[in-house]
């Protein structure tokens, strides 16, 4: 029976009624996405105690690196102080950060996947009209993000009790809380937004922001004590000082925040009809101003490639001010020089530290390019794609548009990180700015995975996020677990020349290039033959 004026169960009850069956179906449907997730998010924290071993195996390495972080303030910007001197203590400062910006990230596509994406589908009118609840999407779509997170903290207490189980607690909640966090406030403006882009949009421009106010109050102070620090989600998290006299009550700011949140959100569910929002979109001209398709992508993609732009260069600047110093941090720790070199290359330390960082924000770059190919699969199942190809606009001018923005925007973003590494080092930009366009041929060897995905398997199109995932994991993890050459080369980026300070290398560069025309040419043919989802 549907909740009508005749059901005699609780207000509360008919609000969340089909809750169990949504969540179940959940997550069925993210039982790839979610392992995926947890299992680099957890493999990333757990194999750092081992290295951290390596790289500072005595009492005076870890005591000079403790000096080091009281005196650079750029290296505390970028991963936050340190509180102690135990394996588990510089883990949780090494990666707890990234850690837990990961979570967030996942929790918040969780949610918006499950709440506004299903609305913009026309699927939720649909579920709607059977017995279920006005509360029960959201409900079984902030469990499936807690089920998500609470996986993640119960590896992450497991793996690194040997440190230290309260420790191991601190670190494994402090993580899951702050990606619950986000959960909530992806619940909430997903609310008041009416597009399921724009929604994941907002919550990762909170997350950037919170990032920008711990590094801002980190650069400051030595201890974490900076009210910027304290403004951000971030900087609880590294307030709670897991591994080092922890201060439980931190873990109070979480739950106040999950329940403030998750209230509002609620709050707003009831008071909207599916498929409305309390923001809604700003209508158009009367007119249209747009004269090709290719116009139609880059209005779509704009506010993207903006960010994404601005947050590469600011990037390069901060990265590029930590260089100069590289020497000076790496010292006489002959493991933390290999790792440096692994990742840079055998030139001097300096130019192999910014080969490092370039080539880390050459992986980070995968995921733009997969973000932005897909969005032709977004604009295809949402039904947009539709009216559009029912003009005179054929399929191929149609992804060639989007296509465009997500190569282009690649080599912009690359060039924008090159001249920030310029500014922030202060040196001549030709050798950085020839260093961040090597990294293009790999980073679209991605897209033209991703292209040829949507192509001939459309349903598995977000797969793509797993391969961006897998390359981004091998870089960074990969060097450091000194994993063999093997491993290293599944990445399009293990094969490129280390630039600045190595010879180049024609070889790898053209046949990414090469395979990258391939690999898109098959994914557009292939579209162009298939039916279009609908």
């Amino acid at each position: 029976m549907t909740a009508t004026a005749f059901d005699v169960r609780p207000a509360s009850s008919r609000q969340l009624a089909g809750t169990g069956t949504l969540l179940r179906f959940a997550l069925r449907r993210d039982r790839a996405m979610i392992p995926l997730w947890v299992a680099v998010n957890a493999l990333m924290v757990l194999s750092m105690p081992n290295t951290l071993k390596g790289l500072y195996g005595t009492a005076a390495e870890r005591a000079d690196l403790l000096r080091q972080m009281e005196t650079n303030a750029s290296l505390r910007a970028m991963v936050g102080p340190v509180f102690g001197d135990s394996l588990g203590a510089l883990t949780a400062w090494r990666v707890g950060i990234y850690a837990g910006a990961l979570a967030a990230v996942m929790s918040l596509l969780i949610v918006v996947r499950h709440t506004r994406d299903e609305e913009e589908s026309g699927r939720q009118e649909l579920v709607a009209s059977g017995m279920v609840g006005r509360r029960a999407s959201l409900t079984a779509a902030l469990l499936t993000a807690a089920v998500a997170n609470a996986v993640l903290a119960l590896l992450l207490t497991a793996g690194l009790a040997g440190q230290g189980a309260s420790g191991a607690l601190a670190l494994g909640i402090g993580i899951a809380g702050l990606g619950m966090v986000f959960a909530t406030m992806a619940a909430v403006v997903a609310q008041l937004t009416e597009s399921a882009r724009l929604a994941r949009g907002l919550t990762a421009a909170v997350l950037g922001a919170a990032f920008v106010l711990r590094a801002a109050g980190d650069s400051a102070t030595d201890d974490g004590s900076s009210v910027l620090t304290w403004l951000s989600p971030l900087g609880w998290l590294e307030n709670l000082r897991a591994f080092a006299d922890e201060r439980w009550w931190v873990l109070l700011l979480f739950v106040a925040a999950v329940a403030t949140q998750g209230a509002a959100a609620y709050a707003l569910a009831g008071r909207r009809d599916i498929g409305m929002s309390f923001l809604p979109t700003r209508p158009g001209p009367a007119f249209g101003r747009m004269a090709s398709a290719g116009a139609l992508a880059w209005r779509l993609q704009r506010g993207s490639v903006l960010g994404w732009s601005i947050g590469f260069f600011l990037a390069g600047v901060v990265y590029g001010g930590l260089t100069e110093g590289a020497a000076d941090l790496v010292g006489d720790n002959d493991n933390y020089r290999q790792i440096i070199e692994r990742m840079g290359g055998r030139a001097g330390i300096t130019d192999a530290f910014l080969s490092a960082m370039i080539g880390m924000l050459g992986l980070v770059a995968a995921l733009y390019i997969v973000a932005s190919v897909l969005r032709l699969h977004g604009e295809e199942t949402s039904g947009r794609a539709e009216p559009v190809l029912a003009n005179a606009v054929g399929r191929l001018r149609w992804a060639a548009g989007h296509l465009a923005v997500a190569f282009g925007g690649t080599v912009l973003i690359m060039l924008l990180a090159g001249l920030g590494f310029a500014v922030g080092y202060g040196k001549e930009a030709g050798p950085i700015l020839g260093a961040c366009l090597v990294q293009v041929p790999a980073v679209w060897a991605i897209g033209g995975l991703t292209v040829l995905l949507h192509g001939l398997v459309p349903r598995a199109a977000v797969a793509a996020w797993g391969v961006a995932g897998a390359v981004l994991l091998i870089g960074w993890v990969g060097p450091a677990l000194d994993a063999p050459q093997a491993v290293l080369d599944m990445s399009p980026f293990g094969h490129l020349p280390k630039l600045p300070g190595g010879g180049m290398e024609w070889g790898p560069v053209l046949t990414l290039l090469l395979l990258t025309v391939a690999l898109t040419g098959v994914g557009l043919a292939a579209l162009r033959r298939r039916d279009m989802a609908t």
